[in-house]
């Protein structure tokens, strides 16, 4: 068990986390550009020291064992906290210091990432030394996210709201119907009436879409949880769907897409700058000066 911590002790936990995010010591050998024997051993070495198990490895596959999962836990626990105080203590003097983790659903109007790419450029203007950390999740991961404080702030769509999270609206998208080049209604597309759509088959998405409200279709032959499977369902030709006007423009501009009729079979959809709560409370414990600071940036970039 470890009675102190050293230089080696993180390396060695460095390596481990190496192999728990590759799946194994084989497929970590690229992530560590070392043999799968020096792994080996390495990992060997890090059991010793605590005294027990951390995986099951061999013929049956790689597993963590129920200590091993604990340790994993705390690993990143205290590889953020010596990253963090890494940063510290190389800026101190500085007004901001520490790191941001934003979280985004993925494809996000042009124009949207404009405004986020003009609030960043804003925030690096600031007496700063923050490490910015951008990842991409779906909307129900990202809320998981931030009640864990993996993330500080989460950008996208959100179709419900968790009682302890804040949302702030920053921009909305417009969502139209369409159809593929081999569908039945492609030649006409641009004046397809609401009762003539609803005769066919639709792709719709897994989750609740409140915006769509009546548009809502009567015949759903297929479900995605995201626009790249729907797109990829409506350009079968066998399906009609819902699809962002910025996000199908390629499409429609080859000739692979149409919108059955922009003027009656259309919603918006609002995106949210999502936060936790208790930080627009006030509380000490979730207090975060950069998250504050990042929240003045976007608001600005999108108030121009």
């Amino acid at each position: 068990m470890f009675t102190h911590l050293s230089d080696l002790d993180l390396r060695l936990i460095r390596v481990f986390l190496a192999i728990v995010d590759a799946g194994g010591i084989s497929s970590a050998q690229a992530t560590l550009n070392v043999g799968q024997s020096t792994i080996s051993t390495q990992l060997a070495t890090l059991e010793t020291r605590l005294g027990y198990r951390l995986c099951e490895r061999g013929r049956g596959g790689f597993a963590l064992t129920s200590r091993g999962e604990q340790f994993v836990d705390a690993c990143r626990t205290l590889l953020a906290a010596v990253d963090t105080f890494d940063s510290t203590a190389r800026n101190v003097g500085k007004k901001l210091v520490g790191t941001l983790t934003l979280g985004m659903i993925g494809n996000t109007p042009v124009s949207a990432n404009a405004r986020i790419s003009e609030a960043i450029a804003r925030f690096r203007q600031r007496d700063e030394s923050v490490r910015l950390s951008v990842l991409v999740r779906s909307p129900g991961e990202l809320e998981q996210m931030l009640l864990a404080g993996r993330i500080q702030m989460a950008i996208g769509y959100f179709w419900h709201r968790v009682p302890s999270l804040e949302y702030a609206e920053i921009f909305t998208e417009d969502q139209l119907a369409y159809c593929g080049r081999t569908h039945p209604l492609f030649a006409r597309a641009g004046g397809i009436s609401l009762d003539e759509a609803a005769e066919h088959a639709w792709a719709w998405r897994s989750y609740p879409l409140p915006e769509a409200g009546a548009l809502t279709p009567r015949s759903i032959g297929a479900v995605a949880d995201n626009m790249e499977a729907v797109a990829m369902l409506v350009l079968s030709g066998q399906h009609l769907g819902y699809l962002p006007e910025h996000f199908a423009a390629p499409y429609v501009n080859d000739g692979s897409l149409a919108a059955l009729d922009p003027r009656t079979m259309r919603y918006r959809v609002a995106f949210h700058m999502v936060t936790r709560a208790d930080r627009a409370r006030g509380s000490r414990a979730a207090k975060n000066d950069i998250v504050d600071a990042f929240i003045e940036d976007m608001t600005a970039a999108h108030s121009v």
